[in-house]
């Protein structure tokens, strides 16, 4: 009688063995699987990338190499290094656009801020019959035209026939050529600006304080605490990034306000008055490129205002940065 004799060890690994190989995936399907999950995300944002390559990275770099040339849009182009930059900073038109741009930025965006703010905190607080549609109202005059706002504030301001002058009249106060003088012009351009943006920004912040809890509000007035208090001490904390957000594309935007001036004083061309008492940057850089059709000119001023918006978006960095460290 033949007795065969078996390993238990040996059979239990080979068990062992044949399962682990039965359960284990192929090796190349999950090499796939994991690049397939790494390459996924960039697959996602890549369109984005795509279009802002073409549509504003190539842009801004032709245009620096631009302005590095004398170009001429139907002749030669002639390279000329920095010599437009040169001429920019001792071009007195350039430094009287920037002036301009800074005190109609500066005379608009603090009081539409301002105003926004303060109509904010009133529909958020107010108990109003259709308060569903005040709120609405406010985007009117976001969706309006920006030529018919201009004929509209053109006729307010105008000096012969403008209401504003007719009811500076009624107080023995002579007609105001508005558009005549610098400071003057200003104002116009600022109501203008001021009238367009005030609901947008309101919207914003009126957002910002339904999102801070009642219970809050109700606190500090348990703990005596006056609505002048709970407004500075409570509101206005609340609103900082809201704030900080809106204060930066107000200055984006007024740096490149280029509508308003061109339609408030059509009479005067791209120089908006004979002493360019209102031609802002932007409006200076399109009568040099494309009104003088210096191309080379006019890149630099572009390159120029460029560098001024990545000033403003530094600013917002520093002040989010604060702002987080605060917290």
């Amino acid at each position: 009688m033949t007795t065969t004799a078996t390993n238990p060890a040996t059979n239990t690994m080979a068990i062992v063995t044949r399962g682990g190989a039965k359960g284990r995936r192929p090796p190349s399907r999950r090499i796939r699987s994991s690049w397939g999950e790494k390459l996924a995300p960039y697959a996602y944002v890549a369109p984005f990338f795509l279009i802002f390559a073409v549509f504003g990275l190539f842009p801004l770099l032709f245009t620096f190499w631009v302005s590095l040339f004398d170009w001429n849009p139907i002749g030669e182009q002639t390279f000329i290094g920095f010599a437009n930059f040169e001429r920019l900073f001792a071009d007195e038109r350039f430094w009287n656009a920037l002036v301009n741009t800074f005190g109609i930025f500066l005379i608009s965006t603090i009081p539409q801020l301002a105003l926004a703010l303060f109509l904010a905190h009133l529909l958020n607080h107010a108990h109003l019959k259709l308060a569903n549609f005040w709120r609405m109202a406010l985007l009117t005059p976001y969706i309006t035209s920006v030529a018919a706002t201009a004929i509209v504030f053109a006729q307010i301001f105008d000096r012969n026939f403008g209401l504003l002058n007719w009811i500076l009249g009624l107080f023995g106060v002579p007609d105001i050529n508005f558009l005549a003088s610098q400071g003057g012009s200003w104002v116009v351009i600022s109501a203008m600006v001021m009238w367009r943006w005030f609901g947008y920004n309101t919207l914003l912040y009126l957002a910002g304080l339904q999102a801070i809890p009642r219970e809050m509000y109700e606190a500090a007035s348990v703990d005596g605490a006056s609505s002048r208090q709970q407004f500075f001490q409570l509101t206005i904390p609340s609103l900082r990034p809201i704030i900080i957000f809106t204060v930066i594309m107000s200055t984006i935007g007024g740096l490149q306000i280029f509508t308003e001036p061109l339609l408030v004083a059509p009479e005067s061309g791209l120089t908006c008055g004979a002493a360019r008492q209102c031609q802002t940057l932007a409006l200076f850089l399109y009568e040099q490129g494309f009104g003088q059709f210096d191309f080379g000119y006019g890149s630099a001023i572009g390159v120029a205002l460029f560098v001024i918006v990545v000033v403003a978006a530094a600013i917002n960095f520093f002040l989010t940065t604060r702002t987080r460290g605060e917290r």
